[in-house]
Parts: structure tokens; C-alpha cells; sequence
């Protein structure tokens, strides 16, 4: 059972054990985890390079840590209760099935256009549950995802996917803004 902590005398406590202890202390949180290979190793460092390494010979994907685990007690519970922009709609709720067949789902979509492990995706995409299962989908098949803020202009989001040396930008059609839909253009040539 990971740590909650409900007063500040608590924080205080949970705190100093990290302090005096950060591998004993990172061990017992990280054993909360489902893991598909346990770590042999917590820590291993060197300020002096800087090289830091957490967890080594440890493997696991935390997409199953987030969502996979909860579905034999948690199926047809809101994983995600989503707000939308204009206050006269309707709220969405995301059971964690829902959720965890949406991510499923979009990560076999990416698989299919040939991303796979390693590779780097963009998500353009304003603040909405689609950004949540892309994010989801990206870190279940291995690929690294970089959030852009949906507010920055065409040409700084091209210099970031450039940058990046993105396979891949996953967005939306527009942004709402109020009343308004904003449509996308990215130009990356």
C-alpha cells in the first residue's frame, strides 16, 4: 500500500525516513507496483558526473501500474471525470475499463503506423481525456511523448517536433476556446 499522508506531523515523518533512508524508502514504495521483472538494485549514484539510476535490472510499464491492476476491483469506477470547456455540456465520465480499452486501443493504432519502443511523438492537443489516452497509449508501447501547450503558435510547435525529431504529431482538429473552435495548423516543412 503506497503512503498517505493526512497530517502535517505525518509529511514530517514519511519525509525524514526518506531523507535518512531513500532506498529503503523508495523500496517500499515502489514494491506497491505490479513489476514484470523486480529491480535488483534501488540506487546508484554519482553527483560528480551527474549519473543517476533508479531501480536497475527493474522492469515494468506503468500503464498496468495505472490502469490494468484496478480493473478486477475498480472496472466501473470514473478513472477520469472530465469538465468540458462550455458549461452548458455535460461533464464525461471515464470508467477505468473504458479507459484502459481507450488506451489499448490507441496504442495499437500507433503500433500500426509504425511507431513503436523508443520512438518520440508529439501531442498537440488541448485538455481534454483524449490527451490522457494518447499520453497512456504512447508510455503502454514504449514511445516517448513530449506535451506541447496547446496555445503556442504553428511555427514554435514545429520547432519543437523538429527539435525533438518527432516520428509523429498526434492532435486535434481544433481547440475550443468559449464559444469559439480554433483550427489547427502545423507546418513542419
Amino acid at each position: 500500500m503506497t503512503t498517505q499522508i493526512k497530517t502535517l506531523a505525518e509529511y514530517h515523518e514519511v519525509y525524514a525516513h526518506s531523507v535518512a533512508d531513500p532506498e529503503g524508502f523508495w523500496a517500499e514504495q515502489a514494491a506497491t507496483f505490479q513489476w514484470k521483472k523486480p529491480w535488483k538494485k534501488v540506487l546508484k549514484w554519482n553527483f560528480r558526473k551527474p549519473e543517476v539510476q533508479w531501480f536497475l535490472g527493474g522492469k515494468l510499464n506503468i500503464t498496468e501500474n495505472v490502469l490494468d491492476r484496478h480493473l478486477a476491483t475498480r472496472a466501473k469506477q470514473t478513472a477520469i471525470l472530465w469538465e468540458p470547456n462550455d458549461p452548458k455540456s455535460k461533464p464525461r465520465k471515464i470508467s477505468y475499463k473504458q479507459l484502459y480499452q481507450q488506451v489499448c486501443q490507441f496504442a495499437n493504432a500507433l503500433k500500426a503506423q509504425g511507431i513503436k519502443k523508443g520512438d518520440r511523438v508529439c501531442i498537440y492537443m488541448p485538455m481534454t481525456p483524449e490527451l490522457a489516452v494518447a499520453v497512456l497509449a504512447c508510455a503502454r508501447i514504449g514511445a516517448i511523448h513530449s506535451v506541447v501547450f496547446a496555445g503556442f503558435s504553428a511555427v514554435s510547435v514545429a520547432d519543437r517536433i523538429k527539435d525533438a525529431q518527432c516520428v509523429a504529431v498526434i492532435t486535434s482538429d481544433f481547440n475550443a476556446r468559449g464559444a469559439k473552435n480554433i483550427p489547427r495548423q502545423i507546418h513542419c516543412g
